[in-house]
């Protein structure tokens, strides 16, 4: 054990210690679940006194489920925007109690392209963070090996931009490092500017350069691509980073402003940098399962994101994994407490959780169960109340219900929604791709039909098809398209700069190819020619 190490231990106990007062405290809850559900709901509607939201909803009435279901429809992001809008512009009090304060705004991708500013409240901050404690100490518990070891996360900046009023946007996971516990933050060698750098490979670069040297234990991060994006950095450039190791140098490929470039000072390390030049001659490349020996790997292995685990394990080894749960800007929903599943224990404490029978979804009334109402085996959209000022807000979440922890379900991330596709993270809408296709095709009055599908590759990209026209270029035209969809989604942008995602690449058909594709399809769902709509992007993923 390190003199690091050994001053640390005591302090790690204590906050150990509370992390595990709070994971009893979420079993517990889950032996009650339906009582738990209803003191949250009632917290959270006198929580919301003074607001423009309570008054507009005669919350002051409300004293049972059933009421507030008749006093708060159902709504999506376009319908609560009025709101966000106000708070996003310095009016809190649309969405919550006079003199609540704002800590940040989340920013995550809207329905029809116009970012999304999640209101971070106190209250919604220490709800995400107590969730994250819960999946930590099971996961450290679970993997004693990674007690007291470096902890590899990567997260991004919670200063992306600021509201009108000043107030930082961003990625909520980099406000949660920011205020991490200090004895966390001596267990992360990767220094908080490294979340400021805007080169994706120089960013990537500056977390291994910082990290190689140390005993890391363990790996967190949302992505899995971005774990093997992180090895890919380190192997392109194990040369560049020897060297470094060697000289104690940052000399890092691509763009760090000289302002950031103060914040990282690194020491010689010869003895490192000969042990890391002999494991890539010995290997004939430097990957992280040859300097590490990693106890315990955290990121989503859920959806299509469980496509990429083969190629995580050919990078970092047979080591463990456990997915980081269901959790999005707007909140988590979800703590994974076992490895090796993408299925989770769904978050009932901080949020009030109602459910969609998926088979309803598209439906003008559809059926809404409670949390303890869902069958083993079905399907359901989640609709979510919680303390970033959302109500009944329904985030177009498909997920599966595989059995029951106490009395609360074991929930696992599907899909986005019926008309969302979302191969890493980019969750991008089909009125999202046909409001770019009309902003970049206006000239070209024949193409009334096309379609957008994801492709799993490395990395994995969408597939524009096409009728052919004459005279059209249609490698411009995917082009163009992507350049749209990078205005038109934020999320699309970053996986796109990052290279998590490809470029769109067009496929273009013969004359007549929809018809008869529409034809098949019509067939294959015994359905009427009045019946079918085109589906310009589809969801599900090819490979």
């Amino acid at each position: 054990m390190s003199v690091l190490q050994r001053v640390l231990r005591p302090v790690a106990f204590v906050a150990g210690a509370h992390a595990r007062s709070e994971a009893r405290r979420f079993v517990e809850a889950q032996r009650h679940v339906r009582q738990t559900q209803d003191e949250l709901l009632r917290r959270l509607i006198d929580s919301s006194r003074g607001s423009q939201f309570h008054a507009d909803h005669s919350l002051g009435t409300v004293r049972t489920y059933e009421e507030f279901v008749r006093a708060v429809p159902l709504r999506d992001c376009e319908s609560l925007r009025p709101y966000m809008d106000q708070v996003y512009n310095g009016h809190p009090e649309a969405l919550f109690a006079p003199g609540t304060a704002i800590s940040m705004f989340a920013i995550t991708s809207g329905t029809t392209g116009e970012p999304k500013h999640i209101p971070v409240t106190q209250e919604f901050m220490r709800a995400y963070r107590r969730g994250w404690n819960v999946w930590g100490v099971t996961a450290l518990d679970a993997h004693r090996k990674t007690w007291l070891r470096k902890l590899v996360t990567l997260t991004s900046s919670c200063r992306e931009s600021l509201s009108p009023t000043g107030i930082p946007c961003g990625a909520i996971s980099g406000m949660l490092a920011e205020t991490q516990k200090w004895v966390v933050k001596k267990m992360y060698p990767v220094p908080a500017a490294t979340r400021e750098i805007h080169d994706p490979v120089a960013k990537l670069y500056t977390a291994l350069r910082a990290s190689i040297t140390h005993d890391v234990g363990m790996l967190t991060t949302a992505n899995p691509s971005s774990l093997t994006r992180l090895a890919e950095v380190g192997q392109d450039h194990a040369e560049r980073l020897i060297r470094d190791v060697h000289d104690g140098s940052y000399l890092p490929p691509g763009e760090v402003s000289s302002e950031l470039r103060k914040h990282f000072h690194f020491v010689p390390h010869p003895r490192v940098a000969r042990r890391l030049d002999g494991l890539l001659k010995q290997h004939g490349r430097l990957l992280p399962r040859h300097y590490w020996d990693l106890s315990l790997i955290g990121n989503w292995t859920g959806g299509t994101l469980g496509l990429y685990l083969p190629r995580v394990r050919e990078f970092y080894g047979d080591v463990p994994t456990r997915d980081i749960g269901l959790l999005a800007s707007e909140g988590r929903m979800s703590v994974p407490i076992s490895d090796s599943t993408p299925a989770g224990v769904a978050e009932t404490i901080s949020n009030f959780l109602e459910f969609i029978p998926s088979e309803q979804i598209e439906s003008p009334r559809p059926a809404v169960l409670r949390v303890h109402e869902l069958q083993e085996g079905q399907e359901y959209f989640i609709v979510l109340t919680n303390w970033a000022g959302l109500w009944r807000y329904s985030i177009d979440d498909r997920v599966r219900c595989v059995g029951f922890f106490e009395q609360t379900p074991l929930i696992e991330f599907l899909s986005k929604g019926l008309h969302t596709s979302s191969i890493t993270g980019e969750k991008v809408t089909e009125h999202q791709v046909v409001q770019a296709m009309h902003l970049v095709a206006k000239e070209l009055p024949s193409l009334e039909t096309f379609e957008l599908q994801g492709c799993f590759g490395n990395p994995p990209f969408y597939r524009l098809r096409v009728e052919a026209i004459e005279g059209v270029d249609f490698a411009d035209l995917a082009r163009r398209l992507d350049e749209a969809l990078k205005t038109i989604n934020v999320e699309y942008e970053s996986k796109r700069s990052t290279g998590r995602l490809g470029r769109i690449e067009p496929e273009v058909l013969h004359r007549g190819a929809f018809l008869a594709l529409e034809a098949q399809r019509i067939s294959e769902r015994r359905g009427r020619g009045e019946q079918y709509k085109h589906k310009y992007l589809l969801t599900d993923l090819v490979q």
